[in-house]
């Protein structure tokens, strides 16, 4: 259905913008409503005019040196923010000349027509605006560092989470989770769209978390990191699926196996060597088990104590 515009304007307007104007909105599909086109002699203005308001989309008000101080314009723009406010009508003020906005309209947006005998571009936005068509870019892909990490670690960004995956995994694969080059988490993040400088605030809000820490060396260079056993808690609760049976499969080699290296225990349940080292580090603080370790890395296990075995008990 076409869309039905009220023109709300002075007589003097009339010829210099308002019958071409109007003109040119019914050529671009618009009903526009114009006393000249819609009054008959014998007609009652004022049922004619509030008729045009009443079944209205928008109403259009021409505001100029001539119209900013007539009655009837002040009406219709009364009758018109009362529509505007009941029935949502849209309010489009066209302004003709440097003249005083009514107090009304000051907070709506108003679109200026400084050459009246080439608007092109002010017609279209106010077309735009009949027809609620807004000009504006289609939404492209998500970046893919947003779909990496779906499950965000507990109060920390996207960015952070997978620039703390990105380390994790990379030490698991080394089997390994200290000296972790930091050029190799930030080319790798960069694959994902993330920023150089973006990646490096992450890594500092980890190393200022004790998630990871940044081995600086001489002139502040900080070429390494390692995985704090937080920081590698906190990715392995977010990102192994299997990681609690996984610590209780580790128990059980331990137990019911007497399986004492991180090697063996690795072969057997089919996990790097790196993650069960991690969980030798978590039951000794926890006071389950000594370690022996090598290079500060938790190898083989020393001493059982007996509560290691409550933690098996159904």
């Amino acid at each position: 259905m076409n869309p039905k515009v009220f023109i709300s304007h002075a007589t003097e307007d009339k010829e210099r913008f308002v019958l071409g104007f109007a003109q040119k909105l019914r050529e671009k599909g618009v009903d526009a409503w114009l006393d000249k086109w819609e009054m008959l002699p014998g007609d009652s203005i004022v049922e004619k005019i509030y008729e045009g308001i009443k079944t209205a989309k928008a109403i259009i008000v021409v505001l100029s040196c001539n119209s900013v101080g007539k009655k009837w314009v002040r009406e219709e723009i009364d009758a018109a923010m009362v529509k505007r406010v009941n029935k949502g009508c849209l309010l489009i003020p066209v302004v003709l000349d440097d003249c005083e906005i009514p107090e009304c309209l000051q907070s709506t947006i108003w679109q200026k027509v400084t050459d009246l005998g080439s608007y092109e571009e002010p017609f279209n936005r106010i077309l735009s605006a009949i027809y609620e068509h807004r000009e504006k870019p289609s939404l492209g892909d998500v970046p893919e560092f947003a779909k990496a990490a779906i499950n965000p670690i507990p109060g920390y960004t996207n960015t952070d989470s997978i620039i703390l995956k990105i380390a994790c995994e990379k030490g698991l694969a080394k089997n390994m989770l200290l000296s972790i080059e930091t050029v190799e988490v930030i080319e790798d993040a960069g694959k994902l769209g993330i920023s150089e400088e973006t990646a490096w605030d992450s890594l500092e809000v980890l190393d200022q978390d004790g998630l990871v820490e940044l081995l600086r060396v001489v002139g502040g260079h900080r070429p390494y990191l390692d995985v704090s056993a937080l920081g590698m808690e906190r990715y392995a609760e977010t990102y192994i699926m299997d990681y609690e049976a996984m610590k209780t499969q580790v128990v059980s080699c331990v137990v019911n196996n007497n399986m004492e290296g991180a090697s063996e225990i690795s072969s057997k349940i089919g996990k790097p060597v790196s993650l069960i080292e991690h969980i030798f580090l978590l039951l000794e603080t926890n006071g389950y088990v000594m370690t022996s370790k090598e290079r500060g890395v938790r190898k083989q296990i020393i001493h059982v104590s007996p509560k290691l075995k409550r933690l098996l008990a159904p």
